[in-house]
């Protein structure tokens, strides 16, 4: 099983819906959320995905096609 860290960046009505959540559970993925904070213009969430790779890269793909700026996490 891979692991990696992601910072996640949500702007607007995006900050409304379980992008995070979806992806995870749409590719077999633990979500972690290890940090988050969220205002009504702005959302941040620093995260960890943990499976299988290509799964991961799936997830990341899909919340940066549905708007996310996913940034990762060296470490």
């Amino acid at each position: 099983m891979a692991k990696r860290a992601l910072h996640c960046t949500f702007l607007g009505e995006l900050i409304k819906q379980p992008i995070m959540f979806l992806a995870a559970r749409d590719h077999n993925l633990v979500l972690n959320i290890r940090r988050a904070k969220i205002t009504e213009k702005l959302g941040e969430a620093t995260i960890e995905l943990e499976g299988k790779e290509a799964d991961i890269d799936k997830a990341v793909e899909e919340m940066e096609r549905k708007g996310v700026k996913v940034q990762p996490i060296a470490g």
